[in-house]
């Protein structure tokens, strides 16, 4: 098995998953982020794009978001590689945010309402990823 630069990260087996399956399956991910666009407002999106992209680039993470962020560039599709990037950039910056991992859409739906930030944060980021799951 090939050492990833992000290999050293918590959540690699998780970054791992989700390359695989932006690869795999990138209708799946073009759907669940049509899905995701209207759960997560604009507003909350965009908060959190920019609070996980700027933290994982400015971490000492760089090489890990960066060749994540690469791959997912290459392998993937439009939309699908928007959701994939997203679900990176919480999964690099948020260590927690594995656990996150095992809510259903429904639950990060609540939580993108409801709850503060970081943890609206990485739901909303991390939405696409729970929907893709779903329609495995």
């Amino acid at each position: 098995m090939t050492k990833t630069p992000w290999a050293h990260l918590p959540n690699a087996q998780h970054i791992d998953a989700v390359l695989a399956d932006a690869r795999k399956r990138p209708g799946a991910w073009d759907a669940a982020r049509d899905a995701a666009w209207d759960a997560a407002q604009r507003a909350a999106r965009t908060a959190a794009r920019t609070a996980a992209w700027g933290a994982a680039r400015d971490a000492a993470r760089d090489a890990a978001w960066n060749a994540a962020w690469d791959e997912a560039w290459d392998e993937a599709r439009d939309e699908a590689r928007d959701a994939a990037r997203d679900a990176i950039a919480a999964l690099v910056t948020w260590d927690s945010s594995a656990d996150l991992l095992e809510c259903t859409p429904d639950v990060l739906r609540a939580m993108i309402d409801l709850a503060e930030p970081p943890v609206c944060h990485q739901a909303a980021l991390l939405l696409p990823y729970a929907i893709v799951r779903m329609t495995k």
